[in-house]
């Protein structure tokens, strides 16, 4: 008896996916030499989007928000605040605020990676104590946007940390419910982008309500998961005036679609439209700024260059290339954030 035949691309799965990407055209890349043709594009592309990653619901509820009591901290305050997006869903976050503030202030939403949700992201460690020193793969960035003196919002993603089942919450800290939720999403028709997506636009309602925050000024910053949220949520809301991505930005051949990734980040039938550079694409003329690692396994640095081009000609075609940044840094996945605070400090000088 003989084993089987040498090994063939033929039989190899990713060959063949490949082989589908490069047959598919995307019939809504961004394709614009001018801005008026820019901005036409912008419209139908972020209705078809929409499309794509909702529907978001027909009907808004009331935020509801409710704020528990603030806990001091070295140099700002810390509180608990829970508000509705959908009938039968709320959110959960931390809300910084410096003691320093001045008002009215940039506020800065920031979205986890996998991991422990947003406890991660603002120094609370495994035991519920608190780190004297920015840790973690995501290195604590909102502490860190918090001590440069942004009101920030550490926003729990659906599926992470405090927003998981049952099921998860007993496996541990770092077990998500991404798979479980997000084919829950699928079979409803629906995705867990556009879940996200939505409470990132609900949370925009609520920190411009805040008295402390310029609703002129209001920037989002996402790492691995946390950055694809806060990507889409940028390209379809105007209110966005500045995106850090950080270690998530990269075309969608490259990444998601060649290396194994978490269900949350996939979209039905989005590459018969759209590569990862269309949708950031729809961010111009507004600011947006991706950090990577070069030794990043999951979004390899090929296709974080290759994104970036892409990307390029629309802040170009539209006459603002210098709303659009990028810089690499020699780590793997990871947050690092000295170029995208310091081109943060840039954009938030100006409301426009």
């Amino acid at each position: 008896m003989t084993g089987p035949t040498p090994r063939s691309d033929r039989f190899d799965s990713l060959s063949y996916a490949l082989s589908r990407y490069r047959e598919t055209p995307r019939r809504m890349s961004f394709r614009a030499q001018t801005a008026a043709d820019a901005y036409v594009w912008q419209n139908e592309a972020r209705a078809k989007l929409v499309d794509l990653i909702g529907p978001f619901p027909e009907k808004t509820i009331d935020l509801d928000a409710r704020y528990e009591t603030p806990v001091k901290k070295k140099g700002y305050s810390r509180r608990i605040v829970t508000f509705n997006t959908r009938l039968n869903l709320s959110a959960i976050g931390y809300l910084l605020i410096p003691d320093s503030v001045v008002k009215p202030s940039p506020a800065v939403i920031c979205l986890p990676g996998h991991g422990r949700g947003i406890d991660e992201i603002v120094g609370i460690d495994e035991n519920g104590g608190e780190r004297d020193h920015y840790d973690g793969y995501q290195h604590d960035f909102a502490l860190q946007c918090v001590d440069r003196g942004y009101v920030t919002l550490a926003l729990e993603m659906l599926g992470f940390g405090h927003r998981r089942d049952a099921a998860a919450c007993k496996a541990g800290g770092s077990t998500s419910s991404c798979q479980t939720a997000s084919g829950a999403a699928l079979m409803l028709g629906e995705t867990m982008i556009g879940w996200r997506v939505w409470d990132v636009l609900k949370a925009i309602d609520l920190m411009s309500t805040r008295p402390e925050v310029d609703s002129d000024r209001i920037v989002l910053m996402g790492i691995s998961g946390g950055g694809t949220v806060a990507l889409y949520a940028a390209a379809l809301d105007l209110r966005v005036h500045s995106t850090v991505l950080s270690g998530s930005f990269c075309t969608f051949r490259d990444s998601i679609f060649s290396v194994n990734h978490c269900i949350d980040n996939y979209v039905p039938k989005i590459l018969q439209y759209f590569e990862a550079s269309d949708v950031a694409s729809l961010i111009a003329p507004r600011r947006l700024f991706c950090e990577s690692g070069l030794e990043d396994p999951i979004f390899p640095k090929a296709g974080v260059d290759a994104a970036i081009f892409e990307t390029s000609r629309a802040f170009r075609a539209i006459g603002v290339e210098e709303n659009f940044a990028s810089a690499f840094f020699s780590a793997a996945h990871v947050f690092q954030g000295a170029a995208a605070f310091a081109q943060l400090k840039q954009w938030l000088a100006s409301k426009t």
